[in-house]
């Protein structure tokens, strides 16, 4: 009797475990993931001159994640398809709020500037800029100052800046950038 139950119960082990039973896969939902897809088709749309597409795509890409240093990308990516189909007005919220979610890509102060050059307020911008409360102001002053024809001036500017902020990571591509426009 004892052999038969041990006989049963070791059949069911042994049947359970060559079954191949597995736990179900649960989806989850990745907005990051998603984010990066949506703004990579926004990128191809782009190439291949589907402008409505790629703004689209780039939008729900800041939507699935809108506060994060990654969404920075996707707005300046907007905003560069903006400026490609000729509205700098809504290009410039999308290079401030780039700005605004990470400021340390020179690439954003650099399409920010040209936005404004573009918009025909580079004065009034340099003028608006106040540089004592915020030192970042001064990157884009200098860009802006060499936009405007002050190429000393903006070479100065920027030259500040980097004595003033030697460690961080967007000096070396202020650097670069001033070698470059010295040539």
């Amino acid at each position: 009797m004892i052999r038969k139950l041990f006989s049963v119960i070791l059949l069911i082990i042994v049947a359970f475990v060559v079954s191949g039973y597995k736990k179900p896969h649960t989806y989850t939902i990745e907005a990051e993931k998603n984010a990066y897809f949506h703004n990579n088709l926004g990128l191809n749309y782009m190439q291949d001159k589907y402008y409505y597409a790629a703004i689209q795509e780039f939008k729900i890409a800041i939507s699935l994640e809108p506060d994060t240093q990654a969404s920075a990308v996707y707005y300046n990516n907007l905003g560069d398809t903006y400026m490609i189909i000729g509205y700098p007005n809504l290009a410039e919220d999308c290079y401030l709020n780039a700005l605004k979610l990470y400021g340390l890509n020179l690439q954003y102060y650099i399409n920010l500037a040209e936005c404004y050059k573009r918009m025909g307020v580079v004065q009034s911008r340099i003028n608006a800029l106040d540089i004592k409360t915020n030192p970042f102001n001064k990157v884009l002053k200098g860009l802006l100052l060499i936009e405007s024809g002050q190429k000393r001036e903006g070479i100065i500017m920027l030259d500040e800046f980097c004595s003033a902020e030697p460690d961080l990571i967007i000096t070396g591509g202020i650097k670069s950038y001033l070698k470059n426009i010295n040539k």
